[in-house]
């Protein structure tokens, strides 16, 4: 039996997670193109996220393992969509990404609930992450300047990812909590 220390795989998936999320609403807000996008898409939000989803099966964790390789998988489809665009293999359309964020924002919610359960910190990330789905929803249904309003949403979700991990990283290099992440707003039935 090893005694090393392994280190946390959430650490690099809410770092893939939140730098994808934030490069990609300030091209939703108009400060970038889709350039930075694509490419944290298929290497930071996608594959890292992928192999931090891994890491957390192999933990037990079902939490990270969904989340992290779902939303791994929603970066490079998101990269595959723009790229099918870009060369005019399948325009993609407003509606049509539309609906692919209304199953992501479902499969958000049940996430979200599931975040009830973990801190304080993910549970506000999740609620947050739902919100922007439903912002970018409607703004692919019709309303776009939704768009930009989730963009900035969005940006605090991101951050709100971030501080989860420098959490992780500070609190344990620390020896002590230094930033909180707060008690879990459910309980497990006793």
């Amino acid at each position: 039996m090893s005694t090393q220390k392994l280190g946390n795989p959430a650490v690099v998936g809410l770092a893939g997670f939140g730098l994808t999320t934030l490069i990609l609403q300030l091209h939703n807000i108009g400060l970038c193109g889709t350039g930075p996008v694509l490419a944290m898409g298929f290497m930071f939000g996608g594959l890292a996220q992928f192999i931090a989803g891994f890491m957390e099966q192999k933990l037990g964790n079902n939490f990270g393992f969904s989340a992290f390789t779902a939303y791994g998988s929603f970066w490079v489809g998101l990269a595959i969509i723009w790229l099918l665009n870009h060369f005019g293999i399948y325009t993609v359309s407003g509606t049509d990404l539309g609906w692919y964020l209304v199953v992501w924002g479902l499969y958000t919610l049940i996430l979200m609930i599931a975040s009830f359960y973990v801190s304080k910190a993910m549970a506000i990330t999740f609620i947050l992450l739902e919100l922007g789905f439903i912002l970018l929803v409607v703004g692919h249904f019709g309303y776009p300047k939704m768009n930009v309003v989730a963009g900035y949403e969005l940006i605090f979700c991101a951050l709100a990812a971030w501080y989860m991990m420098a959490a992780i990283i500070i609190n344990d290099l620390a020896g002590k909590i230094v930033l909180p992440v707060g008690k879990a707003w459910a309980s497990k039935s006793k």
